[in-house]
């Protein structure tokens, strides 16, 4: 009887695999093995090493961070450690005056540990978008989708624009839910073919109207880059940006696992807190680097400012906040990964890790813990007293 039982268990198993398989949800068997069963509930920190990546390598100059004169002489607050912990922070660097005034790591991790960004790479994609303006592969923000992706589809796909792409206004029909197993936004990650589902999601509604934050609408921008520059993703980051801007360490690009390696250039740059906040610096400095331009100053000012003045907290894909006499943008993704940029001050923090903590009681789109950081990087500023 028992073995009857293990036996009718088993075939039941394989059947269910079976019609998973055949199903459009096959993918689920891959979140299965590389989520799910290794006691993850969603995509988490260290996950690219069980995903194919594109190598993003060091620079051939690498630069690095200069100390500040005040380099680590502080001790963080112990509530703020309390929170560390509890949200299990792995990676929290202050940077001011482009100078490292504190980092410390935990968890085993350090400078150089490589952990996922997830829709961090969003900035880095419109940042991309600004290049390939500045470059000529691309006329303006007002240059149709269209152009460079004849196939799209929708009763709006004539009108939609790539600025309306960088600025999360694409009209996409998309589900952004990270914890349904069922939604495109989850089939997304694990989908052999990127490039096929995107086109199979149609611009069914007018874009350029409001701000609807859809992780496929990055994708779609990131194969409109890839159309018009005729380079990967991974390639034209390194030669426009990375390599520039003096990244230390190697660092990787997650991709899907067709042939032709597409990336998901809505999420999954692993790097490390000292070679994210280049981004952050280049932006505050208005696109130089060391006296080189290398994005046009007018692209970043409109970058950082609300396309929509009923969604104040979005710009081309940067979020943005004024918070206690602040204009700040920042770079956010899953679980708490943050660079969060104080032009005023001078002022750059880096925030890494497994959890982002509680949501917020209101319906705030900033969650608490990012009010944490902001007012330790203020507190914290050595000329902020």
């Amino acid at each position: 009887m028992k073995k009857k039982i293990i036996s009718t268990l088993i075939f039941s198993i394989l059947v269910l695999i079976g019609l998973i398989y055949i199903s459009n949800y096959d993918y689920l068997l891959n979140a299965v093995s590389k989520i799910y069963f290794t006691g993850h509930t969603t995509a988490y920190i260290d996950d690219f090493k069980q995903f194919d990546n594109n190598i993003l390598s060091p620079s051939k100059n690498p630069q690095v961070w200069p100390n500040h004169e005040k380099y680590n002489s502080i001790t963080l607050p112990k509530a703020l450690e309390a929170h560390h912990k509890k949200t299990q922070t792995i990676a929290f660097v202050i940077i001011k005056n482009d100078s490292i005034y504190f980092e410390k790591y935990y968890d085993g991790y350090g400078p150089e540990s490589k952990s996922n960004s997830f829709s961090v790479a969003k900035s880095y994609v419109s940042a991309l978008l600004g290049k390939a303006i500045m470059q000529g592969y691309i006329k303006s923000l007002d240059q149709r989708v269209k152009d460079f992706i004849p196939d799209l589809k929708g009763l709006y796909a004539n009108e939609v624009t790539v600025g309306d792409l960088a600025s999360m206004a694409s009209g996409q029909k998309w589900d952004e839910a990270y914890y349904s197993p069922f939604s495109v936004t989850t089939a997304a990650y694990f989908i052999k073919d990127l490039d096929k589902l995107i086109l199979n999601q149609p611009i069914d509604q007018k874009p350029g109207k409001k701000y609807v934050y859809k992780s496929g609408t990055t994708q779609l921008l990131g194969m409109v880059i890839a159309k018009a520059t005729g380079k990967n993703l991974t390639t034209y980051l390194y030669e426009s940006l990375w390599n520039p801007m003096g990244a230390e360490f190697e660092s990787y690009w997650q991709v899907d696992s067709n042939e032709k390696g597409v990336e998901k250039a809505y999420c999954c740059i692993a790097s490390n807190a000292k070679d994210f906040a280049r981004l952050a610096k280049l932006f505050k400095n208005h696109g130089k680097w060391n006296g080189e331009v290398l994005l046009d100053s007018a692209f970043i000012a409109k970058s950082i400012k609300p396309r929509f003045q009923e969604s104040p907290e979005y710009g081309y894909s940067w979020w943005l906040k004024e918070y206690k006499g602040n204009k700040v943008f920042m770079m956010r993704g899953h679980l708490g990964q943050y660079i969060i940029t104080f032009p005023k001050e001078n002022l750059i923090l880096v925030r890494l890790g497994h959890s982002k903590g509680p949501k917020s009681p209101t319906k705030d789109v900033f969650t608490p813990d990012i009010y944490t950081y902001m007012d330790a990087a203020l507190e914290l500023n050595p000329y902020s007293k």
